[in-house]
């Protein structure tokens, strides 16, 4: 993640935020398929950023066995 960007926190509320509109809100079928979009465009953006800190921490885990 770089600055200026949502952290994994944001992206996490944005998500609840959109998925609680989906469900509550009588919306017609176009707005309900932007919400879908955007429930699955923050999923992946959530998804690649767990496992870019998964990955930091293994390289951190290993160097520290290395030493």
């Amino acid at each position: 993640m770089s600055d200026g960007e949502p952290g994994l926190e944001e992206l996490a509320a944005e998500l609840e935020a959109v998925a609680d509109k989906l469900r509550a809100e009588a919306i017609d079928a176009e707005e309900a398929a932007d919400l879908v979009e955007r429930c699955a465009e923050l999923a992946q953006r959530i998804g690649a950023e767990i496992d870019a800190r998964s990955r930091s921490a293994g390289e951190a885990e290993g160097q520290e066995r290395l030493l």
